[in-house]
C-alpha cells in the first residue's frame, strides 16, 4: 500500500523525525520491492513514531517483539531514541515467513538485562485514566456477543498486571494502589497466587530484583484469538483512540490469531492459567519420535509351562505395548521410534540381559487389568518419620525400597526376605577363587546383612531418588543444590555432581541407565552421564523452578513440570523444546509417561490429571476428583490403568484405555487447538482407595501389575 507508506514518510518528515525516516526508506524500499505485501503501520503514544513491517497477504499478523530487515538482532535501544516505537512481529499459521529477496521476519526470544526490560514502562499515559481505559475496555468486552466476550476476557488479565506494573514503574504510587483494589477481585481464580506476589510490588525499588515480574515483563504473555475476536478488539480500540491499552496489547503480548470459529469458555478455560499464557502453537509442531526403540533380539530358555503363556501374551516386556502385538512376537520397528543409534545408549551387559529375561518370564504371569479387573495395591507406610519423607523410588524389579529424608539422610530397605549385603573388603576379596560359579555369591560379606542402609552425605533435604535400572546405583538430590550417585554394592558415594547452584527438586535415571536428568530452582534442567563430571545437556526455557522429571521410555525425550504452571518437553538430542502443555492452574508435581510412549500424564496442586498426546501436541483429557496436590502418578504395564496417589490420602485408579480411544486428533483440532473435553471424567474412575492419614507421595506397578503405593503416616 505505497500511499499509506508516502502519507507515513511526509508525517515523519514534517515531525522533524529523520533517522525514523530513513530507516522507514531503507526497509520499506526493500519490502516493497521484493515483498509486493501490504504494509501495516502501528502508531505508537511516543510522539510521532511509526514501525512499519511487512505483512503478506492473507498471513495472520501476530504481534510481539522483533526486527525486520536483514540485521534484526535488535540492541536494547534507550528510551526516547527516535526509533523505540513497537514494532510488529509477522508470524503466520502455516510455517516461518521468509521472503525470496534477503530480508525476512526473524522472531527474537532474548533476554534482555533488568534496566532495558522496565524501561519499556516509561509511558506518558495519564495515570488518572487507566482505571478509566480499563474499565471502558472491560465494559466493551462485557457487552460484546458471547461467543467473543470468551476469547477476548483472555485480555483482562495480562493488561491488568502490565498496567498496574506501568503505574508502579512510573511512580504513580496511590493510582497504582487505588486500580489494583478496583480490578483484581475481577481475575480469574487461578491468578490469585501472581496477584499475591504482584500487589507486594508498590514501589518503583521493588520491581529491580522480583523474577517474577521481570519474567511477565521479558515473555511475552501469549493468548491465542480467532481472527474475528481480534478485529473487534483492534475496531474498538483504534475507535476509541485508546492507546494506552493498544501499546501494551502491541508491546508485552503475543496475539496468536486463527481462522475458524471462536473458543467456548470451557475450550480456553481448559488451556490457560500458566505464567506466559497459553503455548504458541508453532512450540507444538516439530516431529517427535514418540514410539519404542526395538528391544535387542536373544533366546530366551522357556520352561514347559511358561511355553503357552509367552505364546499367548505376545512378548511380554515392560517397555512395549502389549495392545497392538497380542500373540505374535512382533520384531518390528515402530514408524514413530527415532532411529536406534539416534543418541547414543549404554551396550546390554549379561546381568542386564539375565534382567530381561527374568523380566520376560514374570511378565508370562502377569495379570491383564482392566475395568473388570482392577489391581491389588500394596501400601508402604513409613511410620515414625519423624525425619520427614521427602522422596521415595522401588527397584523396577520390586525388591528395594529407598526414602529419601529431610534430615539429609536416604535410606534403602530390601522389601524381600534376601538382606542387602555389601561387597567384602579388598584383603578378603584376593583370597576369593575367581573361576568359582558362585563367585557373585562369594564376594558378598555376610557379616554387613541387614534390611536398611543409611547412606550419609547430603547437607540438606532429600528431595528426589532414582534407582538405576540395573540396581547398581542410586541417584539423590538435595537441598544442598547436588546430585549424588551412590554404590548399591557398597552403599558408599561415588560422585557428587555440582551444577545447580540451588536447591534440586528431582532427579532421574534413564530407563536404559547411564543419563540422569536434574531439575531445580534454578529453573534449568540438566542432563547428566555417570561419568562426566559436567552436564551434557542444559534446558532452559521455564520460567520458574522445574519441580519434577521424567524420561520418555525411548531415552530420546525428557519432560519437565515446573512450577510456572507448564510442561516442556525436551529433545535430548539437541536441546531443543519440543512441546510446551499449558492448561494446568498450579505447579506441576508429577509426571508419567504410558508405556507405549504416545502419551503423558501430568499431575498439580490444583488436583486434576491431565492427559496429552505427544505426537499431536494436544490435551486430550482431564480426570477430577483428587482434593489436593497429586504427587504420584504411573501407568500399569501394559498401559490399561493409570494409577494417581494425592496428599488427599488417597489413590485413584483411571480407565486408559477408553480415556485414549476414539481421540480427535483431526488437523482442525490440532491446529486450533478446539479440545472438546468430555464433561464428566467420573465415568473413566474405576475406583478410589483411602489410606487412614497417608499422603500418597510415590506409586509402582510390579511386573505382575500388583500396584505398590508409598507415603509417610501423618498424625495431625
Amino acid at each position: 500500500d505505497r500511499q499509506t507508506l508516502v502519507a507515513v514518510l511526509q508525517f515523519l518528515r514534517r515531525s522533524n523525525l529523520r533517522e525514523s525516516e530513513e530507516i522507514l526508506r531503507r526497509e520499506a524500499r526493500l519490502l516493497g520491492d521484493d515483498l509486493g505485501g501490504s504494509v501495516a503501520t502501528v502508531a505508537t503514544s511516543s510522539p510521532g513514531v511509526a514501525a512499519v513491517a511487512a505483512v503478506p497477504p492473507g498471513k495472520g499478523e501476530a504481534r510481539g517483539d522483533c526486527g525486520v530487515g536483514p540485521s534484526s538482532r535488535r540492541e536494547p535501544r534507550e528510551v526516547g531514541s527516535p526509533y523505540s516505537g513497537p514494532c510488529l512481529r509477522v508470524s503466520s499459521p502455516s510455517s516461518k515467513i521468509t521472503h525470496s529477496g534477503d530480508v525476512s521476519a526473524v522472531v527474537v526470544e532474548d533476554q534482555p538485562d533488568v534496566s532495558a526490560v522496565l524501561s519499556a514502562y516509561n509511558q506518558q499515559g495519564d495515570p488518572t485514566l487507566y482505571e478509566e481505559y480499563y474499565s471502558g475496555l472491560k465494559h466493551f468486552i462485557e457487552c460484546s456477543l458471547d461467543c467473543h466476550r470468551a476469547e477476548l476476557s483472555q485480555l483482562f488479565y495480562p493488561l491488568f498486571v502490565h498496567m498496574y506494573l506501568e503505574l508502579v514503574y512510573n511512580q504513580h504510587e496511590s493510582e497504582a494502589k487505588s486500580f489494583f483494589e478496583r480490578f483484581h477481585g475481577d481475575q480469574e481464580c487461578y491468578y490469585q497466587d501472581d496477584l499475591r506476589v504482584l500487589s507486594s510490588l508498590t514501589k518503583k525499588e521493588h520491581m529491580k530484583g522480583n523474577e517474577t515480574m521481570l519474567d511477565f515483563r521479558t515473555s511475552k504473555f501469549v493468548l491465542r484469538i480467532s481472527r474475528d475476536s481480534y478485529q473487534l478488539l483492534k475496531r474498538h480500540l483504534q475507535e476509541k483512540q485508546n492507546n494506552q491499552i493498544w501499546n501494551i496489547v502491541q508491546e508485552h503480548l503475543y496475539i496468536d490469531i486463527f481462522d475458524g470459529m471462536p473458543r467456548s469458555k470451557q475450550q480456553i478455560d481448559a488451556m490457560v492459567g500458566s505464567l506466559a499464557g497459553e503455548a504458541k502453537r508453532e512450540a507444538n509442531k516439530a516431529k517427535v519420535f514418540f514410539g519404542l526403540l526395538k528391544e535387542p533380539e536373544f533366546d530366551v530358555p522357556l520352561d514347559d509351562e511358561d511355553e503357552e503363556g509367552e505364546n499367548e501374551e505376545g512378548k511380554p516386556k515392560k517397555k512395549k505395548p502389549k495392545k497392538d502385538n497380542v500373540g505374535s512376537k512382533s520384531k518390528k520397528q515402530d514408524p514413530n521410534a527415532p532411529p536406534q543409534n539416534r543418541i547414543p545408549l549404554p551396550e546390554l551387559k549379561d546381568s542386564d540381559k539375565l534382567d530381561k529375561v527374568m523380566n520376560m518370564k514374570e511378565a508370562a504371569r502377569r495379570v491383564r487389568l482392566g475395568p473388570e479387573c482392577l489391581p491389588s495395591i500394596c501400601f508402604y507406610t513409613f511410620l515414625n518419620a519423624y525425619q520427614g519423607l521427602t522422596a521415595v523410588d522401588i527397584t523396577d524389579d520390586s525388591s528395594m525400597i529407598v526414602g529419601g529424608f529431610a534430615d539429609s539422610t536416604v535410606r534403602v530397605w530390601s522389601v524381600t526376605p534376601k538382606k542387602l549385603r555389601s561387597v567384602k573388603t579388598a584383603a578378603d576379596l584376593s583370597l576369593i577363587d575367581k573361576e568359582s560359579d558362585d563367585v557373585l555369591e562369594r564376594i558378598m560379606d555376610e557379616k554387613t546383612a541387614s534390611e536398611l542402609k543409611i547412606l550419609y552425605g547430603h547437607s540438606g533435604p532429600v528431595y528426589g531418588t532414582s534407582f538405576s535400572p540395573d540396581r547398581n546405583y542410586l541417584l539423590s538430590c538435595s537441598e544442598d543444590g547436588t546430585v549424588r550417585l551412590w554404590s548399591l554394592q557398597t552403599f558408599t558415594c561415588l560422585v557428587g555432581y555440582k551444577g545447580h547452584n540451588y536447591p534440586v527438586w528431582d532427579t532421574q535415571f534413564s530407563p536404559y541407565g547411564y543419563y540422569f536428568v536434574s531439575g531445580g530452582h534454578d529453573r534449568v534442567a540438566r542432563l547428566w552421564a555417570t561419568d562426566h563430571y559436567q552436564p551434557l545437556r542444559i534446558f532452559a526455557g521455564h520460567l520458574a523452578d522445574v519441580t519434577c522429571t521424567r524420561f520418555h521410555p525411548n531415552s530420546n525425550y525428557i519432560a519437565t513440570g515446573s512450577a510456572d504452571r507448564t510442561i516442556r518437553l525436551w529433545d535430548v538430542l539437541n536441546g531443543n523444546c519440543v512441546r510446551i502443555f499449558t492448561g494446568h492452574k498450579g505447579p506441576i508435581h508429577s509426571l508419567a509417561f504410558s508405556p507405549n510412549g504416545r502419551f503423558l500424564a501430568t499431575g498439580a496442586t490444583d488436583g486434576r490429571v491431565l492427559l496429552w498426546d505427544i505426537g499431536h501436541g494436544l490435551m486430550v483429557g482431564e480426570l477430577k476428583g483428587h482434593t489436593d496436590t497429586i504427587y504420584a502418578l504411573r501407568f500399569s504395564r501394559d498401559g490399561e490403568i493409570l494409577a494417581s496417589g494425592s496428599m488427599d490420602n488417597t489413590v485413584r485408579l483411571w480407565d486408559a484405555v477408553k480415556a485414549f480411544e476414539d481421540l480427535e486428533t483431526d488437523d482442525f483440532t490440532t491446529a486450533t487447538g478446539h479440545i472438546n473435553l468430555p464433561e464428566n471424567s467420573q465415568d473413566l474412575l474405576l475406583g478410589t482407595y483411602m489410606t487412614k492419614s497417608t499422603p500418597v507421595v510415590h506409586l509402582h506397578f510390579t511386573r505382575r501389575n500388583l500396584l505398590l503405593a508409598a507415603g509417610a503416616y501423618s498424625s495431625q
